[in-house]
């Protein structure tokens, strides 16, 4: 008993109920019957499926190229140093006060 969204509502499809239904099939589910469909249900879910593979392979391969174009952009920027290309180079100290070397004696 396999359900399908395609099998009910494909191209051209006419839908009809049958009544009485069977005794072995579950409550919860009609029991029909399903004719003049220009296209069987399975052939359209497997194109329906395969489009969505094409989509969504495309839409990754769009991510992966826009990723690759922002941390391109960022390269070029040092955060830390504004538009310095040279590196980091740590704050200058002004200092008026000298460093001398400790000699300690024994």
């Amino acid at each position: 008993m396999h359900r399908s969204w395609w099998m009910e509502n494909g191209p051209g499809c006419t839908v009809t109920s049958v009544t009485p239904a069977p005794d072995w099939a579950p409550e919860d589910h009609r029991y029909i019957t399903v004719s003049g469909c220009v296209l069987e249900y399975q052939y359209i879910e497997v194109a329906h499926s395969s489009l969505q593979i094409f989509l969504a392979l495309a839409g990754f391969i769009y991510a992966c190229y826009v990723v690759k174009c922002i941390t391109e952009e960022e390269d070029s920027f040092d955060f830390i140093g504004g538009f310095d290309s040279y590196g980091y180079q740590g704050p200058q100290k002004t200092s008026h006060l000298q460093l001398q070397p400790m000699y300690m004696s024994k």
